[in-house]
C-alpha cells in the first residue's frame, strides 16, 4: 500500500453514504450493478427553464446507428459557440445525460448549442468503437452547424472521466484526419493512460472513488488482452501519443487524491513542452469527479468557477 493525500474534510464525511452508488474496486462482474444505477432524466435535469433537447439517429463507427441530442435554448436564434460533450463513466457505463446539467447550464448562460453522443460501451464494443463514436459524432455535428445555428470554427469539446479520454483521443482523430477543427477543449479528470503505472494509479486502491481496481476493470474492458502492452493507439489511451502538436487551447483539472492525477499532470506538461496553450488545476483534497458528487462543497465550487471562468475567457478570445 502506498501513502495518499488525506481528502477534503467536507468530501471524506460524504464517502461512507456513496458506498455501492459508486465504484470503488469494481470488478468486470460490478459493471452491470453501476449500469443498473438510476440517474436523472434529461426532463429532470432541465426542469421549467428555457431548453430544449431533441434527439437525433446519426451513423456511428462501421455503419451503427447511434443517438446523439441537441440542448440549446429555445430562443435560440444566433449563431454562435458549438459544445461537444463526451460522457464519463470510465467508457463502461453512464449515458449521454450523464454531464447534462453543465450543458444546460452553458445552454443559457452562453447560448451554447450542445450536442451529446451516445457512443457504444465496453465490453460489449470494445476498442475502437468507442473513440470511432464519438468522432462520427463529431463529424456530424460539424456538418450540421447550418442547421443547428452555430458557428463550425467555434466547436469546444467537452468531456470527464472516460469522456476527457475519449475527448482528448477524438482530438488526436480530428487533428491527424484533417477532420473539423475544435476551438478549445475542456477536460476534467480525464482517464487517458491504460499503464497504470503512476504513483497515484498505486495510491488509491479501495479508497475514494474509481481506484485502481476499477480503473484496470475499466481499461481491460475497453482492451482486452491489449491493455498495458504496446498494442494500444494514442486515440484509446491519449497518454501514449508522443506528438502534441497542433492541439486546441486545453483547460485539465483533477483531484490531488485520485489515481488520474499524475496522469493528468503529465499530460498538461506534454502539451506545455509541445509548445500547446494547456491551463492545468490539481485540486487539493479532492478525489474523483467531486465537482458532480459534492456540487456544494467549497471545492467543487471553486472547480467549477475556475472550469466556468476558462470557458468564458475562451469564448471571448474566439468570438
Amino acid at each position: 500500500m502506498h501513502p495518499h493525500p488525506t481528502f477534503d474534510p467536507q468530501l471524506a464525511e460524504l464517502l461512507p453514504a456513496l458506498e455501492g452508488f459508486v465504484p470503488v474496486q469494481m470488478t468486470a462482474e460490478r459493471i452491470e450493478h453501476f449500469r443498473s444505477l438510476s440517474m436523472p432524466t434529461i426532463g429532470q435535469i432541465i426542469g421549467d427553464r428555457a431548453v430544449t433537447s431533441v434527439d437525433r439517429k446519426i451513423t456511428g463507427y462501421g455503419g451503427a446507428e447511434i443517438l446523439v441530442s441537441i440542448i440549446s435554448r429555445t430562443d435560440h436564434r444566433e449563431p454562435g459557440i458549438g459544445i461537444y460533450n463526451i460522457h464519463g463513466g470510465g467508457m463502461v457505463m453512464c449515458d449521454r445525460f450523464a454531464s447534462a446539467a453543465a450543458l444546460v447550464g452553458w445552454a443559457l448562460k452562453y447560448d451554447a448549442v450542445c450536442v451529446t453522443v451516445e457512443h457504444r460501451l465496453a465490453p460489449e464494443h470494445p476498442d475502437p468503437v468507442p473513440v470511432e463514436d464519438c468522432y462520427a459524432g463529431l463529424e456530424w455535428m460539424a456538418a450540421s452547424a447550418a442547421e443547428l445555428l452555430f458557428k463550425q470554427d467555434q466547436i469546444v469539446i467537452y468531456g470527464g472521466s472516460g469522456g476527457g479520454g475519449l475527448a482528448a483521443g477524438t482530438t488526436l482523430l480530428t487533428r491527424d484526419r484533417s477532420g473539423p477543427k475544435l476551438a478549445g477543449r475542456l477536460l476534467q479528470c480525464p482517464m487517458i493512460d491504460d499503464r497504470n503505472e503512476t504513483v497515484s494509479s498505486r495510491q488509491y486502491e479501495g479508497v475514494g472513488i474509481w481506484d485502481r481496481t476499477s480503473n484496470l476493470t475499466a481499461w481491460t474492458a475497453v482492451l482486452g488482452e491489449r491493455r498495458g502492452t504496446d498494442d494500444v493507439s494514442q486515440y484509446a489511451a491519449p497518454a501514449r501519443a508522443t506528438d502534441l502538436s497542433g492541439l486546441p487551447p486545453t483547460y485539465i483539472d483533477a483531484g490531488a487524491a485520485e489515481v488520474f492525477r499524475d496522469e493528468d499532470v503529465a499530460y498538461a506538461s506534454a502539451i506545455w513542452a509541445a509548445g500547446g496553450d494547456c491551463e492545468l488545476h490539481i485540486w487539493g483534497g479532492a478525489f474523483h469527479g467531486f465537482y458532480d458528487i459534492a456540487q456544494r462543497s467549497d471545492l467543487a465550487r471553486a472547480c467549477l468557477a475556475a472550469r466556468d471562468a476558462w470557458l468564458e475567457r475562451l469564448i471571448r478570445r474566439i468570438g
